[in-house]
């Protein structure tokens, strides 16, 4: 039976192991997907192969800066444990290295391209980890800032990873000032970076929720509803102030916002620029076990 490369990408999806090894194991198996799996197994890797399909919602969110270029990944694991391994974090560590040596344009393209230090690539590394630490581990996501001048930050030892970008201008040192920024995104989580992001689409929805509100209010429901229009097109500043970042207070400071901060704290010699904020295992779905549930269905099994 012959195969294709879309059969080697998708074994290698399955089991987690090397490009090469999974391209053998379908030439030893004539093809066959479910053989080729069991010959991985065979050779010694179906520890990565067992475990590749298994929820990996922990892990860890890093950021940092590598030859100026700024980095943020995210890596998840099975359980906290594992990630808190030296092991797991020098790990995500060397994946950080790879996306800043190497623009490439997905996981999947980055899997391809080999750690420094080595003479592995980081799909064959990966699978390396799997066996070591006996979880499903999974490279989910990755962002770099080639240009200007990056600061990053990490909470909770990898709970949350922020990269912030700021224009800076001579050599005046914006680390401090992109700390506290990064620490702001990771406390509040904004929306917006700054209000002229906030499109009109966006606007009109939020008008329309406060006119909403006033009509459902005793005290406000008998207004004209030009009233409630021009009530609700004022309250619009509060709504920035709430979820865009540059026109929210600044946490360590409330007298101030945050670009007011950085204005005062640079004397106008940094601007924000960009930022990302990962949060470990945001969007995936967890599984929920039942202790009970799962006890009570071993010994009903034991008793057959």
């Amino acid at each position: 039976m012959a195969f294709t490369a879309n059969d080697v990408k998708t074994l290698r999806e399955m089991t987690a192991c090397g490009m090469m090894d999974c391209k053998k194991a379908l030439v030893e198996t004539d093809g066959d997907m479910d053989k080729a799996v069991e010959w991985l197994r065979e050779k010694g890797l179906a520890k990565a192969a067992k475990k590749a399909g298994r929820i990996a919602a922990e892990g860890m969110a890093y950021a940092g800066v590598e030859n100026g270029v700024g980095v943020i990944v995210e890596v998840n694991s099975e359980t906290d444990f594992a990630a808190k391994t030296p092991v797991f974090v020098d790990f995500v560590k060397d994946i950080a290295k790879v996306v800043a040596t190497s623009d490439v344009a997905d996981v999947e393209a980055l899997k391809a391209v080999t750690v420094p230090g080595t003479d592995k690539n980081v799909a064959d590394t990966l699978t390396d980890r799997i066996m070591v630490i006996g979880e499903n581990i999974q490279i989910r996501r990755f962002a770099r800032f080639p240009e200007n001048t990056s600061v990053s930050y990490v909470h909770a030892g990898g709970k949350i990873g922020v990269l912030v970008n700021l224009a800076v201008e001579g050599d005046f040192d914006a680390t401090e000032i992109g700390k506290d920024v990064a620490m702001q995104i990771a406390a509040l989580n904004p929306r917006f970076w700054d209000k002229s992001l906030v499109t009109e689409e966006i606007l009109e929805e939020e008008k329309k929720v406060l006119v909403a509100q006033m009509d459902n209010d005793p005290k406000m429901a008998a207004k004209p509803a030009a009233v409630k229009e021009k009530i609700a097109a004022g309250k619009i500043e509060k709504f920035y102030e709430e979820n865009c970042l540059l026109q929210q207070t600044f946490v360590k400071d409330n007298d101030v916002t945050v670009e007011k901060y950085i204005a005062n704290a640079s004397k106008g010699a940094v601007k924000f620029l960009d930022a990302i904020r990962f949060e470990r295992g945001e969007g995936i779905e967890k599984k929920q076990d039942n202790f009970a549930e799962e006890v009570a269905a071993q010994i009903a099994g034991a008793a057959k």
